[in-house]
């Protein structure tokens, strides 16, 4: 497959582009616009409003006038991010479901780039992009699933990247049941579902925009340390709970060090925070204060 121009198939684009949108109205048009200017034209782009009180709709409707691929839906009521994050790919139509945020950007040769790696390796589940460059091989290429779970716990993370970062065959997404709908968990929760069950590709940087603004609820992590705590708590269900690709040893390894972290900021949020919120921190840990006292001494915090 040459990496050339498509031309647009309206009726059955390979790509759906899933814009989901609340009170973005700052942002919405350059989003958009950004979609518009790619060199790949096979696509349809999707945008689902979550019941915006700004201008959003307004605005995505007028390009929706000038674009027949562009299509807009506003929700009865408000879903929150990760429903109306299934919620768009409910309507896509392509092979491939792409999101872009209604405050982020692709670039140009973005769509093209994702396209063109992604059918290199039809088995693939989906595509993650914006990594460092690797150490040993030039992008793209695939992992398997052990490879995927190996890399990211081993090696350096990859599974924390947001959806932004991916791109996704429809078909897997669904079989994998889309996203659950954990606040703030949900990608890195999908990344590991998806890598049990299918090879991923890695692939690099300069093919997506990330916006950072005041607005964005990752912002919560800066302030709330139960925010990054979840995912330690996640990661402590996940391996203790679920099949994976890995060793026993390997996994059991991810464990003693997932509970040394759950202990870590424990005292962590006791010191910084106060008891009310490291009491909040050990009552979801599963864990006793004496048991998590045992860590601290242990590694000498």
């Amino acid at each position: 497959m040459d990496l050339v121009n498509f031309t647009s198939n309206v009726n059955n684009p390979l790509v759906s582009i899933l814009m989901t949108a609340y009170n973005r109205e700052k942002y919405i048009a350059q989003a958009i616009e950004s979609v518009l200017n790619s060199t790949y034209k096979d696509f349809e782009l999707i945008v689902v409003d979550d019941q915006s009180k700004d201008n959003t709709v307004e605005i995505a409707r007028y390009y929706e006038q000038q674009d027949d691929r562009i299509k807009v839906y506003v929700n009865e009521k408000n879903l929150g991010d990760y429903p109306n994050r299934n919620r768009a790919a409910s309507y896509a139509t392509g092979k491939y479901i792409k999101y872009v945020d209604a405050d982020d950007l692709v670039y140009p040769y973005g769509l093209e780039q994702l396209v063109y790696y992604m059918e290199q390796f039809p088995e693939a589940g989906y595509g993650l992009c914006s990594l460092n460059q690797d150490k040993t091989k030039i992008y793209p290429f695939q992992l398997s699933p052990k490879e995927a779970y190996h890399r990211h716990y081993f090696e350096e993370s990859i599974f924390h990247k947001a959806p932004l970062s991916a791109i996704i065959n429809r078909d897997a997404f669904w079989q994998v049941g889309g996203f659950s709908g954990k606040q703030h968990l949900g990608d890195y929760e999908m990344w590991h579902l998806l890598s049990k069950n299918f090879p991923v590709v890695l692939m690099p940087h300069g093919i997506v925009w990330y916006r950072v603004h005041n607005d964005q609820q990752m912002n919560d992590n800066l302030s709330d340390p139960f925010v990054p705590f979840k995912y330690l708590l996640f990661q402590k269900r996940f391996f203790s709970t679920s099949d994976t690709p890995l060793m026993q040893n390997e996994k059991e390894q991810i464990l003693r060090r997932v509970n040394l972290r759950i202990s870590k900021s424990i005292i962590s949020a006791y010191r910084r925070h106060g008891k009310r919120k490291g009491d909040q921190l050990l009552k979801f840990s599963g864990f006793s204060f004496l048991q998590v006292l045992k860590f601290g001494v242990r590694k000498g915090w």
